[in-house]
């Protein structure tokens, strides 16, 4: 039985990682140890997707480490021996770094290196997938022109129609220090695959999205959205008229591309996966989206002032994931993922 070690395994993507290579007869390994809870409080806490997988999946083995921990990630990556690695544990918020700069870096810089010196000291025919971020582009997307329409903002500059590539530049923009740190892991994740020839990946990230995300104000956009709606609480609209765009991916399909990296890997290759355009939806167009769905109309405020380092538009261009595998595609859109999103909400909620 072929193994696979996942880090943030009781997170969104990591969990969804975990369902669907069980479901495939793999034997997981789970690395977690609900560090999400110490970032963003008591709704950050991911301990009930842990208990969902242990509870549902009979080869997944749940570890209680930390990423930062080197000689502890060196003997498990050792012990395990696994046959691939996905790397999905980070600090994930660009707002909560400037608070926490020590621990941002460290885990998303450090612990990644830490897992990628332990897959080489395993193996160099590995193949190790990082989940990486568009933040590595910082605020350069904000320089293209933009045309602003009734209910979004858009590129005016049809080089970009189709999104925002891989060769678009990572340097001489604001990032954030959250930015900055996963900046650092990602180069470092080519470098390993460029240097000793292993097969890596890093996937930069658009809106990451699904039913198994614990959204926080901080983190996790569609699933803040959604949670304020369904508990009519107050969503705060951060500048640019609510008008700012985000294309959005489900978890499932980012599996489903890891699957087909895992199958037929290369070395040192980047791809910026979101949902494409056609998957984009604005905030003022998913408060319309969600009420909708649940009757219920969106409550929020305004404030005029940005995130430092926030998008005003960014959609992921999938050509290039598209060319190189193209066995893979988008299967869920934007309505279906909403609604999953809503169900999920119902379900959990209706057993308190």
């Amino acid at each position: 039985m072929k193994k696979i070690l996942i880090t943030g395994s009781s997170g969104l993507i990591g969990s969804e990682v975990c369902m669907y290579f069980a479901n495939k007869g793999w034997e997981i390994y789970g690395l977690d140890n609900n560090q999400r809870a110490v970032f963003f409080g008591e709704q950050g806490d991911t301990r009930w997707n842990q208990k969902r997988l242990q509870t549902t999946l009979k080869n997944f083995r749940h570890h209680e480490m930390d990423i930062r921990n080197r000689e502890g990630i060196l003997k498990l990556v050792k012990d395990i021996a696994p046959d691939a690695i996905i790397h999905t544990a980070a600090q994930p918020s660009h707002d909560k770094a400037a608070n926490i700069p020590f621990d941002d870096f460290d885990t998303n810089a450090v612990g990644t290196f830490n897992l990628l010196e332990a897959t080489r000291q395993h193996s160099t025919s590995v193949p190790f997938v990082h989940m990486s971020t568009n933040k590595v582009y910082g605020d350069a997307p904000n320089e293209i022109p933009m045309v602003e329409l009734d209910s979004r903002w858009d590129y005016a500059d049809n080089t970009y129609r189709n999104g925002i590539p891989e060769t678009f530049r990572i340097d001489h923009s604001k990032h954030s220090l959250f930015g900055a740190s996963k900046v650092a892991a990602d180069v470092c994740v080519q470098e390993y695959g460029r240097y000793f020839n292993m097969p890596t990946a890093c996937l930069r990230g658009g809106c990451l999205t699904g039913p198994n995300h614990t959204g926080v104000e901080l983190h996790g956009f569609l699933s803040y959205l959604i949670r304020c709606n369904l508990e009519e609480k107050e969503y705060t609209i951060f500048g640019y008229k609510g008008k700012q765009v985000r294309d959005n991916i489900h978890s499932y399909d980012v599996a489903n591309f890891i699957n087909a990296f895992i199958e037929a890997p290369r070395i040192a290759e980047v791809y910026n996966i979101g949902g494409g355009k056609e998957n984009t939806c604005s905030l003022l167009e998913a408060f319309e989206l969600i009420s909708g769905i649940s009757g219920k109309p969106m409550k929020y405020r305004y404030d005029k002032n940005n995130r430092s380092g926030d998008h005003i538009c960014y959609y992921s261009d999938l050509r290039k994931m598209r060319s190189h595998y193209p066995g893979w595609a988008i299967t869920k859109d934007l309505n279906t993922t909403f609604t999953e999103i809503y169900q999920s909400w119902i379900s959990r909620n209706s057993k308190k």
